[in-house]
């Protein structure tokens, strides 16, 4: 394989990629006839990070995907896989990356471990011992005839294809879909291995708690563009907290109005308890520290804050009004099912 030049002090490469990028996307398009599937979609993946993309069915996560991979060719823009352009994605690069599809096709008619076997043949060297180890710890049969295997077996099966060459990059498009709740937690923890070896993890999901246990940044996906890429923490900072309290000494209508008076806090219901207390519930978003110090002149007798609901808050940026096209852009519209 051959070397290209690199400037220490930048980590640029004479070709003007990164060594310190695993995936480099700017302004990718991607047209199905009047559909626009992808809509100027720019990112960077930093090596040995996970990266997580989330939106709702038809956003675009896995037209994204096999962009990268060269399965489909964007209409315009440019995508860079491990330093190469994701257009000259030979079998050299292939094999530096492991590979989960949204959709699952395996050959039915042998049995898994041999059609692990067959995968190993192209991917590359399997360390000894490595796809029993992995088969053992997500309870896969390898020995059965992989038509015999139920979806959440064959989803497994998947993930020990992708993982098992212990590639620098992992593409995974779903990758928890079919699986109970104790396999996705010892997939997540498979991820977080493979970053301690230093791989670099791309995942989509429209599980939101998913992305959150194992992303260090979130893109968020609708109709084809990013509406925000945030760290899992400024998600969190910015995310929507449940409250209650109950203060003595004031009047609900006054509680309402203080409450009322601070920015972040939405007041949903303010009542007189039996005891003749006044008791809000309400939802408070962003910084917590200003809030406290607001009601601290408060003479409670309760407060329950709840932790912060990063479901409600990516609900919400999935539901924002979509950006307007421009009059040189066909509009947006819900991609076919090969954009899901």
């Amino acid at each position: 394989m051959s070397h290209v030049a690199l400037d220490p002090s930048t980590g640029v490469r004479a070709d003007g990629t990164r060594s310190d990028v695993a995936i480099d996307v700017i302004d990718l398009v991607k047209q199905f006839g009047h559909n626009r599937a992808l809509n100027g979609v720019t990112f960077q993946v930093p090596r040995g990070s996970v990266f997580g993309v989330i939106g709702p069915n038809g956003a675009g996560k896995t037209t994204i995907m096999r962009a990268l991979l060269d399965i489909i060719r964007p209409t315009s823009g440019q995508a860079t896989v491990l330093g190469t352009p994701s257009r000259n994605a030979g079998p050299d690069l292939r094999r530096r990356i492991g590979y989960l599809p949204g959709e699952l096709i395996l050959e039915g008619r042998t049995s898994g471990r041999r059609l692990l076997a067959h995968y190993a043949d192209i991917s590359g060297p399997v360390q000894a011992g490595h796809v029993h180890e992995l088969a053992e710890r997500l309870g896969l049969d390898l020995d059965r005839q992989v038509r015999k295997l139920s979806k959440g077996n064959k989803q497994k099966l998947g993930i020990v294809q992708a993982f098992m060459h212990q590639p620098e990059l992992l593409v995974l498009d779903e990758p928890t879909s079919g699986l109970d709740p104790l396999m996705q937690q010892e997939f997540l923890t498979m991820v977080r291995e493979a970053q301690s070896r230093g791989q670099t993890v791309f995942l989509s999901s429209h599980v939101i708690s998913e992305i959150q246990q194992a992303a260090d940044e979130v893109a968020i996906l609708r109709d084809g563009r990013i509406v925000t890429i945030n760290t899992v923490d400024e998600l969190r900072s910015t995310a929507i907290r449940h409250l209650r309290l109950v203060a003595s000494g004031i009047r609900p209508t006054d509680l309402a109005a203080v409450l009322g008076a601070l920015e972040g806090v939405t007041t949903l219901e303010c009542t007189l308890t039996p005891a003749g207390d006044a008791e809000a519930v309400a939802t408070l978003s962003g910084e917590i520290a200003p809030f406290v110090q607001a009601i601290s002149t408060l003479q409670l007798k309760d407060l329950m804050l709840e932790e912060p609901d990063l479901e409600e808050s990516v609900l919400k940026l999935y539901s924002a009004p979509a950006h307007t096209s421009s009059p040189s852009s066909p509009p947006s519209s819900p991609p076919r099912d090969v954009t899901t």
